[in-house]
C-alpha cells in the first residue's frame, strides 16, 4: 500500500487531526500577523479567508463524510456570529463590525457540503468554495494595492483591477477542478467563462458579506447545472 493510499484510507479521527492541524496553523498565523505586523486586520482576515477554504479540498479527498462537514459548519457560524458581539476572533471580526461575511462564509460551506455531499457531486462543492477562497479573497488584496480604477456599486467601493482579478482566478479555478474530474472537453472552458462570470457579479454586487453566501452557492449550482446540460 503507498502512502497515499494509506493516508486516504486512514479512520477518521486521523483525517480530523490533520484537519484541525491545518486550520491551528492558520489562526495563528493570522493573530500572528495581526498582533507583531503591520499588514493590519484586512491581512489577517484573508489568510483566514484563503487558508480555512482549502479545508473543502481535504474532505474531498480524504471523503470525510458530511456529518463533519455540516457540524462544523455549525459550530464555526456560531462562533463567528458571537464573534461581532465579543472579542472572540479580533483579528478577523472587531465588535460591532458590519460585515458579516466570515458568518455567511461558514454557512455557505455547510450548506454546500450537505448539497452535493449527498448526490455525490462533491466537486461542485469544492468549485463553490474555491471560487470563493481564492477569488473573492485575492480580488480584495489586489484592488486594494493595484485598484486605480475604481467604481461604485450600491454605494460601495469596488475597482476594475480587482474586479478583473476575481473573474480571472474565478475561471481558472472552476477550469482546474472540472478538468481534474471530467478531462480536457471543450465544454469546461464555456462553463468555467460562465461560472466566473457568475460569481463576479454575485462579487460586485453585495453587500454586508452576502457574497460570502451568495457566490460559493452560486457558483457551484451552475456548475452542476450546466455540466448536466452539456456533459449529460
Amino acid at each position: 500500500m503507498s502512502l497515499l493510499s494509506w493516508f486516504v484510507d486512514a479512520p477518521l479521527w486521523f483525517h480530523l487531526v490533520i484537519v484541525g492541524a491545518w486550520l491551528g496553523v492558520i489562526g495563528l498565523s493570522a493573530e500572528w500577523l495581526y498582533r507583531h505586523t503591520t499588514a493590519g486586520s484586512e491581512v489577517a482576515r484573508k489568510v483566514v479567508h484563503i487558508g480555512t477554504g482549502n479545508v473543502i479540498l481535504f474532505a474531498w479527498w480524504l471523503h470525510i463524510p458530511a456529518w463533519v462537514g455540516i457540524g462544523a459548519s455549525v459550530v464555526f457560524g456560531a462562533i463567528a456570529f458571537l464573534s461581532y458581539r465579543l472579542p472572540i476572533l479580533p483579528s478577523i471580526n472587531g465588535v460591532g463590525r458590519k460585515s458579516l461575511g466570515t458568518f455567511f462564509y461558514a454557512v455557505s460551506i455547510g450548506i454546500l457540503v450537505g448539497w452535493f455531499w449527498v448526490i455525490q457531486q462533491y466537486h461542485h462543492a469544492v468549485l463553490g468554495v474555491l471560487v470563493m477562497t481564492w477569488g473573492d479573497g485575492l480580488a480584495a488584496l489586489v484592488g486594494q494595492r493595484f485598484g486605480n480604477h475604481p467604481y461604485k456599486v450600491w454605494g460601495m467601493s469596488k475597482s476594475w483591477e480587482g474586479t478583473l482579478a476575481m473573474f480571472l482566478i474565478s475561471y481558472l479555478v472552476s477550469s482546474l477542478i472540472l478538468l481534474a474530474v471530467y478531462g480536457g472537453l471543450w465544454q469546461i472552458w464555456a462553463i468555467s467563462f460562465f461560472v466566473a462570470l457568475l460569481a463576479t457579479g454575485l462579487e460586485a454586487f453585495s453587500k454586508y458579506g452576502i457574497d460570502n453566501l451568495t457566490v460559493p452557492i452560486g457558483s457551484a449550482a451552475l456548475s452542476l447545472g450546466l455540466t448536466q446540460l452539456l456533459l449529460g
